[in-house]
């Protein structure tokens, strides 16, 4: 981990500047509407709430019965009403998203807490405002844009935002989505100076990061080494061949003279006398027992000198590197039986949702859970430990048992984040007097997302129930928070070029699902929040501002853990652009 986080108070200030200076670039403001012309998504055209079911819906999609949807908020009819957000501090559309002629104006003004109905009736007028500046055309990328390995976002934020002025949302208000990766980065309380890394076996370290620098604990190689088989000589030839032969890990050195010779294996020690070391293949022996060379000898030819790699003392790794196979090699040959590492965050997932099967076929309201399966082995893939699966159901009780009983560093819930008759977690998160950082992103699909600090050192990120509005979540809030807690730098942000256009939300960030393709990124069908045959073959995920992208614009673009490139021209997302 690098630098000192702020303190509280002025994280909170440089929060505030960013969710302002992203309002004024359109991100989040009702009744933006980003990129004029840009196309709107056909079930996310009302502003904040009304793509059926994205908030939990116990069906998954809002669809009772629908295959592979996971737990939601549990809400028999699903989040996310034709009357609004719904989310239970109140973010949402003031008295309901109100009737169709208030909703053409996608101007209403975001609620404060606890003002706003949420689910309001649909028959219930909404507040109508003035509607907005239309904003400025989105710049799009020149031709010939860098490599998508090559492109940094341009201060780490989403590439290519409206720039229009809108109103600014009230203090606790939804959370613009840069900020909420912020805020997830620098939740976790820093480690105190004088903590004593964790000290674990190489055959434990991968994966991890040092916590502390590794330095040589003695000159590589340690002695000077042959580098290829063949004869090491000692003065002019041509040479006699003794008898000897020298072997790797032979105890006791052979003595040479000028005009001798020995055959040597590779990583045999040379001994003091000698000149050079001549490849088998360069030699050639006469029928007097002389070695003749096939090419010119120059003094010290293949011959590994004593700490030509490191001297002892010297810096092999920095602080904060991650351990991988080629670091483990590393600290084996300099002589490391163990490495000083940040130890690895523990991670609890609570699946709810009393409609949930583990196994079988959908069938009478109940479907699978695919989030059950799906995040224990990404949250892996992040670099922590999974200590614990359960599935609670709907059980409030459970669900306060659960949070207070457990030791983890990261609780990770799934389901139930809105305002349902069964969406508990806002209620037992205050019950026990929770810090809520986060409550409700502009980013969709997965606005419902919360993230709360339970004690210092323990903190609980709240997923929406459908599939891909939960990994949205995950990598919104979950990845930056457990990449700190791990000790690794944040993810270096980079574009690429969508080849097509992409549907936008009005006022909200979208995460879109797509395969790379050179420095293109190709955005992939099936992107619904309940939905997960898209990202299934995604290399990553296009952040798409507010009002849409158009072909040509530079998106950033954010990685899968384990995304491969496509292979010769191919890549799985081949049948789903």
């Amino acid at each position: 981990m690098s630098g000192q986080p702020l303190p509280d108070a002025e994280l909170d200030e440089a929060l505030a500047l960013v969710n302002d200076d992203y309002v004024r670039r359109g991100q989040g403001a009702p009744g933006g509407h980003g990129v004029p012309g840009a196309q709107t998504a056909p079930d996310e055209r009302e502003p904040h709430g009304a793509q059926p079911g994205e908030g939990n819906a116990s069906a998954g999609g809002g669809t009772p019965g629908s295959p592979g949807a996971s737990s939601g908020g549990n809400t028999p009819s699903g989040h996310g009403t034709p009357s609004g957000h719904g989310t239970p501090s109140g973010h949402g559309t003031p008295s309901g998203q109100g009737a169709p002629s208030q909703q053409a104006a996608q101007g209403e003004q975001p609620g404060g807490n606890g003002t706003s109905t949420g689910r309001g009736n649909p028959s219930t007028p909404g507040t109508p405002s003035t509607p907005s500046t239309p904003s400025t055309p989105s710049t799009q990328s020149s031709p010939g844009a860098p490599s998508r390995h090559r492109a940094p976002a341009k201060d780490g934020t989403p590439a290519q935002h409206s720039t229009t002025p809108n109103h600014a949302p009230k203090p606790h208000d939804i959370t613009t989505w840069p900020a909420a990766r912020a805020i997830a980065a620098r939740a976790p309380r820093p480690v105190p100076s004088g903590a004593v890394p964790a000290s674990v076996p190489l055959d434990q370290a991968l994966g991890l990061v040092l916590a502390s620098p590794v330095v040589a604990l003695t000159d590589l190689p340690s002695f000077d080494t042959s580098a290829m088989d063949g004869w090491v000589v000692a003065g002019p030839g041509p040479w006699t061949v003794l008898d000897e032969g020298i072997l790797a890990g032979q105890e006791g050195p052979v003595s040479l003279a000028d005009g001798d010779a020995v055959r040597i294996a590779t990583g045999a020690r040379i001994p003091r006398e000698a000149t050079a070391v001549i490849r088998r293949e360069h030699g050639l022996i006469d029928d007097k027992g002389r070695l003749h060379p096939r090419r010119d000898v120059t003094h010290g030819q293949d011959i590994r000198p004593r700490g030509q790699e490191c001297r002892s003392g010297d810096q092999l790794l920095p602080s904060g590197a991650l351990v991988t196979p080629a670091v483990l090699g590393l600290a084996a040959a300099a002589g490391y039986d163990r490495l000083p590492v940040v130890p690895r965050p523990r991670v609890e997932v609570l699946i709810l949702g009393d409609e949930l099967l583990t196994e079988g076929l959908p069938h009478d309201g109940l479907i699978r859970d695919a989030l059950g399966p799906m995040l224990p082995p990404w949250l892996r893939s992040l670099g922590v430990d999974v200590i614990g699966v359960r599935r609670l159901g709907d059980d409030a009780e459970a669900l306060h048992q659960a949070i207070t009983a457990s030791t983890a560093d990261l609780i990770v819930t799934t389901g139930g984040t809105a305002a349902g008759p069964v969406d508990h977690v806002h209620s037992i998160l205050r019950r026990i007097d929770a810090e809520l950082l986060v409550d409700g992103v502009a980013v969709r699909p997965g606005h419902p997302m919360l993230l709360a600090r339970i004690r210092p050192d323990q903190h609980l990120v709240g997923l929406p129930g459908n599939p891909l509005a939960a990994v949205s979540g995950l990598l919104t809030l979950a990845e930056p928070l457990v990449r700190t807690l791990s000790g690794r730098p944040g993810a270096v942000p980079y574009t690429a070029v969508v080849r097509e256009d992409v549907h936008g939300h009005p006022h909200d960030t979208r995460l879109v699902p797509v395969t790379l393709r050179a420095d293109d990124a190709v955005p992939l069908h099936y992107n619904g929040p309940a939905m997960l045959r898209g990202v299934a073959v995604a290399e990553g995920l296009a952040v798409v501002p507010p009002g849409g992208a158009r072909e040509g614009q530079e998106l950033e673009i954010l990685d899968l853990p384990w995304a491969v490139p496509a292979v010769g021209g191919y890549s799985a997302g081949e049948c789903f652009t």
